[in-house]
């Protein structure tokens, strides 16, 4: 099977299914195991988390958020 029909085949997978072999092929690409880039987002999870309580970042309402995305994908 070559690159183009594996693609064809795995975009007419359903989502759920689509995401969970995207997050594998990613993790294959990493020279980290699951559990280390897990620690990583909870780390960088954290440091967001403490920005925005310290008020060194900017939010946005989810609205404000989904109108600019949409804005975007137009």
């Amino acid at each position: 099977m070559n690159t183009e029909t594996l693609e064809q085949t795995v975009l007419h997978l359903p989502m759920q299914q689509r995401a969970e072999l995207a997050h594998k092929l990613l993790l294959s690409l990493e020279d980290q195991s699951e559990d280390e880039v897990a620690q990583a987002w909870h780390a960088e999870a954290a440091r967001r988390a403490a920005e925005i309580d310290s008020g060194q970042a900017d939010t946005v309402s989810a609205e404000d958020a989904r109108a600019a995305a949409q804005t975007l994908l137009r």
